[in-house]
């Protein structure tokens, strides 16, 4: 996977060059907003089932992965929401779909919307190069005094830059289900333990008794299982979370 440039936005070369490549190469990268989301309130995040979740902190909200009730999505009520950006692995219907207000962003590259900067990483939707599902695109950014990345739409291994480039994140929100594009359990426990996150939010797994229609995802339990051992949370719908986390790992299951 790598960081592409698009217009308007900055290219790797010129994100990273001097200290701050320095900072990313020993450290991991550090996303510094500007303005009210620097400010270290915290979060509030809202679950609205698959993927998509709403995290409103430090003056600003994020969607990540509105979707459309179909496939694995469906049943679902669809997230009609507001919100400052809105952040898609891709543009297919059950992780991209446009139907909430907000700058919309798919494509990966360095953004500035609404005093926070988002880097956007580019790689394989599927586990054979994207030859099936295409590019997927990899979120991180700094909310509320906590760094996130967003890995819910993908099931490709990551590469050494990958890692270097999304760090050791506060919250990792990730795909669990398995299926074609997205993470098995086992795969998704593996990336956690590489990132070593302080909250790990799963997504993209089937929490019903019957499978949707045209759905290839199975259940959580399997990554749970690879987790033994790591406490497990289930605060419902809504999590809130501290601008300041233990350095212990949570897995939050938010539905």
């Amino acid at each position: 996977m790598r960081l592409l440039p698009t217009i308007g936005a900055l290219s790797l070369g010129t994100a990273f060059l001097g200290t701050a490549f320095l900072g990313t190469a020993l450290l991991g990268p550090t996303l510094l907003a500007s303005g009210p989301a620097l400010a270290s309130t915290g979060v509030t995040i809202t679950s609205y089932g698959h993927s998509a979740l709403l995290i409103s902190g430090g003056g600003a909200s994020v969607l990540v992965n509105p979707f459309k009730a179909v496939a694995c999505a469906a049943g679902l009520a669809e997230p009609r929401v507001s919100a400052t950006v809105v952040l898609a692995s891709s543009r297919l219907l059950d992780e991209g779909a446009n139907g909430a207000k907000g700058k919309m962003l798919v494509d990966p590259g360095s953004y500035k919307v609404g005093g926070l900067k988002i880097e956007g990483i580019a790689g394989p939707h599927d586990r054979v190069g994207g030859r099936r599902f295409g590019q997927a695109t990899l979120w991180r950014w700094r909310q509320g005094g906590l760094d996130f990345a967003h890995l819910g739409g993908t099931a490709a291994r990551l590469s050494p830059s990958d890692k270097v480039m999304l760090g050791r994140p506060d919250v990792l929100i990730i795909g669990v289900g398995g299926g074609a594009k997205v993470y098995t359990g086992a795969e998704a426990a593996e990336v956690v333990r590489e990132l070593k996150p302080r909250r790990v939010i799963p997504v993209q797994y089937v929490s019903g008794k019957t499978t949707p229609k045209d759905c290839d995802q199975g259940s959580l339990q399997p990554f749970l299982d690879a987790m033994a051992g790591t406490p497990v949370k289930r605060p419902g719908r809504t999590l809130s979370l501290p601008a300041k986390l233990g350095e212990g790992m949570v897995i939050e299951v938010m539905r």
